[in-house]
């Protein structure tokens, strides 16, 4: 469980129907299975120790004993696991009959949830046998005189890890429009495990695949699915075994229909979820007036508190589109964003002209298409658009020659303007020897570039265009006042690796071969501000040998802003993800690095301009970001030390 990760798994056993002591056997076999791989919660179908498709021999008491019994030994032979199990049988209680889930832990059953809601229509007629199960908590009592609670309205909770908590409910229940699951999280629990025996029909996969996702989006849940399968009569119906792992929408794991595996393993990450109900003040919002009937907190122990092997994917740029078959999709919607908050702007203030400082890197080129965009929205001529270009020290050729040719491609206005001799001219003003390339060298020219596209602004009625990118804001790479200040940002919640997916897209789909040679070839330049003299007319100021590489900086951004992961968890997901690519110390050097200049560079980020939102991170000090610019590191680096003498 550290980290906050717990291992879990689905399984779908074989079944024979009606024959309970076969079904234990099964059903005890996978739990010795999961437990030597290290599960701490399993999750078996609806009706698991009979069957599903009984019929009326769920009225025999021969049927009803037996599913008893099984129920004793099970959970006597699987006493010495250190897992918590969830199976379903036929109980009766109060001299009704019911339709239950029961939570085995460690040989003790721990409670009993009955089904809410009961099907009685097409080919379900579970009202034929079962009674609807209540909310309000009873107790029942067992023939080894065990009482045990028995109601739908409780919630599991381990004794010592109060996030360990989860609800149960069945089949039916979810498919209603208030499933008991909706209520069960208002009292914390961050699982839902639902017992199912769905049928298979024609798109019904498809269906019970958005249910689940949607339940476990809207109440910030995981959520396992564990659907009947093989073993189960097919008189009328066929079940295919549809089971399912998702974590607040995101389908972590899926057995298809008709599988033959259909047991499922993974991780949870409860903090994730904690994380993310934290931030989510609507979060079980209540209308005034409204309450929920009382929910029985119910003890489980899970085992020992251990580190869990990780099988997971983690993606080593989580900003960037996983699922490359919606990548037109994704990156037209982000384009759009940024275009339509730009356009809007330009609107508002009756702008015609944008002023971009183009310099043939991938941010300002991004911010270049992203205007034209904006100007083809507002029927604008692209000749509006003044594309600045201005050489100096560490300018080289090539990116020179890239910027003038996008600005030629696109039709719009270039100004080629010289500053070498304005910095020179500035060096003697404030007595800087130009043959020291320090931080006065490299700002001086950073400012000299600001001023001089303001200045075209007021000449034109324009826009100066934002080009910086997210991930150097994080950094704090800018200059205070140069590259750092606009009138519009556009690329500012845009991080490093997306800006390069979405010039990758815009060149492989524009359809001009000669702008997709300038874009691929900006695509191969190396980072860079350009601000220290070429070695023999290459650049020799890389911004990644400085700072690090952005794929680890925007996977620390990442999982330190969207979920505030603690130094330790985001370096073992680093390891985790890059391995095979950055070894430990590299890994704990450069998210040493980033937490250093992250907490020290905050002023900068606390008078950025305007500029549109286009994914879950943003820096703006207006929304997403409201840090002090003198707030301590101190906590973070003392955990990065304790990581660091761990690698000794």
């Amino acid at each position: 469980m550290k980290n906050g990760f717990l291992k879990v798994a689905v399984s779908t056993p074989d079944l024979k129907v009606a024959d309970c002591q076969y079904n234990k056997e099964q059903l005890v076999k996978k739990t010795i299975e999961m437990d030597k791989k290290g599960v701490k919660l399993l999750a078996f179908p609806e009706l698991s120790l009979t069957g599903y498709t009984c019929g009326d021999l769920f009225l025999q008491d021969t049927l009803l004993r037996g599913a008893r019994e099984a129920l004793f030994a099970f959970a006597q032979e699987t006493k010495q696991t250190e897992i918590v199990t969830v199976l379903g049988m036929p109980l009766e209680h109060k001299g009704k009959l019911y339709n239950v889930a029961v939570v085995v832990d460690h040989g003790s059953i721990r409670g009993v949830v009955p089904k809410t809601f009961l099907p009685n229509y097409g080919e379900f007629y579970e009202a034929r046998q079962f009674s609807p199960g209540i909310g309000e908590i009873s107790w029942h009592m067992f023939e080894n005189d065990e009482m045990v609670p028995f109601g739908s309205n409780q919630v599991f909770v381990d004794y010592v890890r109060e996030e360990l908590c989860f609800a149960v409910e069945i089949c039916e229940d979810l498919w209603m429009p208030n499933p008991p699951s909706t209520k069960l999280v208002s009292s914390n629990a961050l699982l839902v495990i639902n017992l199912s025996a769905s049928n298979e029909l024609t798109g019904k996969s498809q269906y019970r695949r958005e249910l689940v996702k949607g339940q476990s989006a809207r109440t910030i849940c995981a959520y396992l699915y564990a659907d009947a399968g093989e073993g189960e009569s097919t008189t009328d119906m066929v079940y295919a075994g549809h089971n399912m792992i998702v974590e607040n929408g995101i389908m972590l794991a899926e057995s298809k229909p008709f599988a033959d595996d259909k047991d499922l393993i993974t991780e949870i990450d409860l903090e994730r979820l904690q994380s993310e109900r934290r931030r989510m003040g609507t979060f079980f919002q209540r209308p005034q007036g409204e309450k929920y009937p009382a929910l029985l907190q119910n003890s489980c122990q899970f085992g020992k508190d251990e580190e869990t092997v990780l099988t997971r994917m983690y993606e080593k740029t989580p900003f960037v589109p996983a699922n490359s078959k919606h990548r037109e999709e994704r990156c037209r919607e982000i384009m759009d964003i940024q275009s339509n908050g730009l356009a809007k702007r330009l609107r508002h203030i009756g702008c015609q002209h944008a002023v971009i400082g183009l310099s043939g890197g991938l941010d300002s080129t991004l911010a270049l298409l992203v205007t034209v965009c904006a100007f083809e929205l507002l029927r604008l001529p692209r000749e509006g658009i003044v594309c600045v270009t201005m050489p100096c020290f560490g300018t080289t050729d090539r990116t020179y020659d890239n910027a003038v040719k996008l600005a030629a491609e696109f039709g719009t206005t270039l100004r080629e303007i010289p500053i070498k001799e304005a910095v020179l001219e500035h060096f003697a003003n404030i007595g800087q020897d130009k043959d020291k390339h320090d931080i006065t060298y490299e700002n001086s020219q950073a400012r000299e570039r600001t001023q001089i596209l303001m200045d075209i602004a007021n000449q034109v009625n324009g826009l100066v265009i934002g080009t910086g990118d997210m991930s150097e804001l994080a950094l704090g790479w800018a200059t205070y006042n140069g590259d750092h200040m606009s009138m519009y940002g556009v690329n500012c919640s845009v991080p490093k690796t997306l800006v390069r997916y979405l010039v990758q897209f815009f060149a492989d789909t524009c359809g001009n071969d000669a702008l997709k040679e300038i874009l691929y070839d900006v695509l191969d330049t190396p980072i860079s501000p350009e601000l220290l003299p070429p070695k023999d007319g290459e650049i020799a100021q890389k911004t990644e040998d400085i700072v690090g590489p952005y794929e680890l900086h925007d996977f620390f951004l990442y999982y330190m802003l969207r979920f505030g992961f603690t130094p330790k968890k985001i370096f073992r997901l680093a390891v985790y993800a890059f391995e095979g690519e950055y070894d430990e110390k590299t890994i704990l050097h450069w998210l040493s690095t980033f937490c250093h200049r992250f907490f020290r560079q905050q002023y900068k980020r606390s008078c950025l301009p305007d500029g549109p939102k286009v994914g879950t991170v943003s820096l703006s000090p207006r929304g997403d970001l409201r840090m002090p610019s003198d707030a301590s590191d101190a906590l973070w680096r003392a955990e990065l030390d304790s990581i660091r003498d761990s690698l000794v």
